[in-house]
């Protein structure tokens, strides 16, 4: 086998840099309008010329006709090389650089010709028309080649015709003019198409910068595969132009801020509507992993710029993990509470250990009743006055919590609630993040307290939750609301600055409201308000049917109980 490698096949086609395809491109494109406004140039002007010429002749003609001496010279001497026709006739061939001038009469014999020697002959085109008393332009051939040829009647003082005037002007004059034309429009022509070349060259050198060189392929393909990313990844994408307005909008996007595609092209505030996530978006609030709440779905936002003035919002969906971190925290609250009850249960057995060894029956037997009677008591005082089930055992479970950390949990004497309650679980989460709020605001102060109280007013919900806590200044009790404002440290899981923007937004989406007060005597007070939340009463449930968690009695100290069956969600905002 030859070593020698295969001669390589000239290819010809488009080049595959954009830059080139681009260039040449607009260079065919100038020279295809340079050479298509040249023709479209040179087609009427060879009309223009012989217009030209036949009209010149014509004029001529008139001036020759309009010698007041040549009629009366026509039809006073014969037709000679040397009468006054003739010579009057040569000086205006002469003066006006026409081919001939011929003065005829009405048998249409020459009195004057270029050629001296065909005077009183016949002319060799018909002179009818001008005989007849019409003006006549034309080109023809006669005895002296193709020319333009203007022909007009001769008159006499009484206007009667004598005769005729032809006068020719050479054709090969005006096809001279025209082939002298033609150099001047091609050098127009190439002057445009350079310029043309010039700007494509411009245009082509801006593109490639922009463009970054790729083939109209590869940006076909880099079309392509960022659409499949976008759709196909789990992350909202958000893009914005330079005047704020959506200019992109994916799949994940559209599912987390619950839009569809009609909003591209629209203003951010106008398709999402106020609040902290088009304030993100838009760029208002700055920082990384921004935490925002879009309905019940609670985000992580980050914003980057791009050249062009505008930017691209990615977005994560921080939902799931935010209930777990609760559900931690709940959990690890209520281990809290069952190490401090396994304590105190230790020291109990301990005690009535003792009492039984040194015989003091009586007292055991008081002993044990105190210990059981206060925990029947702690419960028997929730359900007296919360009928529904969970919300009894969530209250009960947060009396555990609170009574370890030194907490009094009171039940507002004002409490009365019946078992009615359309979507607990709702309330439960609201009742829940308010509680777990005010034990972190009480918690490690002398004489700590929180105070709940909750009624109903006709079908409406109200909740207040008091504490004696240091409260919360005026200015900033409506940021507490805000999605991420919280003056805590962030728990080993995630971020603060969520609970109480769920409580205010779980609120306003059952048509109620959440704010924020002073308490009296100090602290701070949150008045919640449900509308529409119970049933009516022949709808409610009936008694002694189970509906949730219940409670379980426990061997554990005055004021706690177990729960079971309920998971409590837990998010700290101040």
């Amino acid at each position: 086998m030859s070593s020698t490698p295969p001669a390589r096949r000239l290819r010809l086609g488009m080049p595959k840099r954009m830059f080139s395809q681009v260039l040449l491109m607009q260079v065919a494109i100038a020279a295809g309008v340079a050479v298509l406004a040249t023709g479209l140039f040179l087609a009427p002007l060879s009309d223009q010329l012989d217009d030209q010429a036949m009209r010149r002749a014509l004029a001529i003609a008139q001036t020759t006709a309009a010698q007041p001496q040549l009629a009366e010279e026509l039809t006073s001497t014969p037709p000679t090389v040397g009468g006054p026709v003739q010579a009057e006739a040569e000086r205006i061939r002469k003066a006006s650089g026409a081919e001939y001038v011929v003065v005829m009469n009405t048998d249409g014999v020459r009195w004057s010709h270029t050629d001296p020697e065909r005077i009183g002959d016949v002319v060799s085109t018909d002179p009818g028309q001008a005989l007849a008393g019409h003006e006549v332009m034309e080109i023809d051939s006669g005895t002296l080649g193709r020319s333009a040829r203007g022909k007009v009647p001769l008159r006499d003082a009484d206007g009667d015709i004598v005769g005729a005037v032809s006068v020719g002007i050479e054709y090969d004059s005006v096809r001279a003019r025209l082939l002298n034309a033609i150099p001047g429009l091609f050098a127009y022509a190439g002057g445009a198409m350079a310029v043309g070349a010039l700007a494509a060259y411009v245009i082509s050198r801006r593109v490639h910068r922009q463009t970054r060189d790729l083939a109209f392929s590869d940006i076909a393909a880099l079309l392509a595969e960022r659409e499949a990313m976008l759709h196909g990844i789990r992350e909202g994408v958000v893009a914005l132009d330079r005047g704020g307005r959506i200019r992109l909008l994916n799949d994940e996007a559209q599912r987390l801020l619950g839009i569809g595609d009609e909003v591209v092209g629209q203003p951010l505030d106008e398709a999402l509507g106020e609040g902290r996530t088009t304030d993100v978006l838009a760029g208002r609030v700055t920082g990384t992993d921004l935490l925002t709440v879009r309905g019940q779905r609670v985000l992580v936002a980050n914003r980057m710029p791009t050249d062009d003035g505008g930017a691209v919002a990615t977005l994560r969906d921080r939902t799931e993990l935010e209930q777990l971190g609760r559900e931690l925290d709940s959990t690890r609250g209520l281990i809290d509470a069952l190490r401090a009850q396994d304590h105190e249960h230790a020291n109990r057995m301990h005690t009535l250990l003792g009492l039984l060894e040194l015989e003091m029956y009586e007292d055991a037997v008081e002993f044990v009743g105190e210990v059981v009677g206060d925990h029947r008591a702690t419960a028997e005082q929730v359900t007296e006055k919360i009928h529904d089930p969970l919300l009894a055992a969530l209250l009960v479970g947060k009396a555990t919590v609170a009574a370890e950390r030194g907490v009094a949990l009171w039940i507002s004497d004002r409490t009365l609630f019946p078992d009615q309650l359309i979507d607990p679980r709702g309330l439960v989460t609201i009742v829940g993040n308010l509680v777990d709020n005010a034990l972190d605001a009480v918690a490690g102060k002398q004489h700590a307290r929180v105070e709940v109280e909750l009624r109903a007013e006709g079908r409406t919900t109200v909740l207040r939750v008091r504490d004696t806590g240091p409260g919360i200044p005026a200015e900033q009790r409506e940021l507490v609301f805000t999605d991420g404002w919280s003056t805590k440290k962030p728990p080993a899981h995630g971020k603060r600055g969520i609970g109480l923007s769920l409580v205010r937004r779980l609120a306003e989406r059952q048509g109620g409201s959440a704010r924020v007060a002073e308490a009296d005597g100090g602290g701070a007070e949150f008045i919640i308000v449900l509308p529409e939340t119970l049933a009516e009463p022949e709808l409610a449930p009936q008694p002694g049917l189970a509906r949730g968690p219940r409670l379980v009695p426990d061997s554990g100290p005055p004021h706690e109980a177990a729960v079971v069956g309920s998971t409590t969600t837990k998010e700290e905002s101040r």
